[in-house]
């Protein structure tokens, strides 16, 4: 238990009867009148929701004890995705929701962040960045700009990115995980 004084960006808490929430942004107001309070932006583990809360002061909250660790990806069995403890060698199966959108860049061997409560898994956490090969794309054809110079490529995990006209099939390029663009060609 820890009180609403000692929140910090990052912190998991336990609220609503089990549910976790990872406190975004939080706030110490202290208005002229009446009792200070705590302004909050909590998002929800599994939904991914944000909503804002208020709390009174010095109230007790619930912090959830979630283990971060650093796991290589080895398969996916059809179901779930394989990771690897690296220093325990423990495996750990992870589900195609935890995984969530961050399956589309999960190559064989890569390392990602696990976190895990009592243990369950809670999300797959990669690089901002990854470097992947693009599988197939369409030849770009100069002066074709009515897609304002992009094409979709298709990388060695599957996933579809929009690239520039002059990537060709087989080339390595850089890929922000969080949002899916193409950020440049790797040398």
């Amino acid at each position: 238990m820890a009180t609403t004084n000692d929140l910090k960006n990052g912190m998991t808490l336990k609220l609503d009867g089990g549910e976790l929430w990872n406190v975004v942004e939080f706030q110490h107001v202290k208005p002229g009148k009446g009792g200070a309070f705590v302004r909050t932006k909590l998002k929800n583990i599994t939904s991914g929701k944000v909503v804002d809360k208020t709390f009174n002061a010095g109230i007790k909250v619930e912090v959830a004890n979630v283990d971060r660790r650093e796991m290589q990806y080895l398969y996916s069995d059809g179901e779930s995705f394989i990771f690897m403890d690296t220093e325990t060698y423990d495996q750990l199966n992870v589900s195609k929701d935890v995984a969530g959108k961050n399956a589309d860049y999960l190559l064989e061997s890569m390392t990602a962040t696990v976190a895990i409560n009592e243990g369950n898994p809670l999300y797959v956490e990669l690089p901002a960045a990854v470097e992947l090969e693009i599988a197939e794309t369409d030849p770009g054809v100069q002066g074709d700009r009515s897609t304002g110079g992009t094409k979709p490529a298709t990388l060695e995990t599957g996933a579809v990115v929009q690239v520039p006209l002059f990537i060709t099939t087989g080339e390595r390029i850089k890929v922000d995980t969080r949002t899916g663009e193409y950020l440049g060609r790797v040398n």
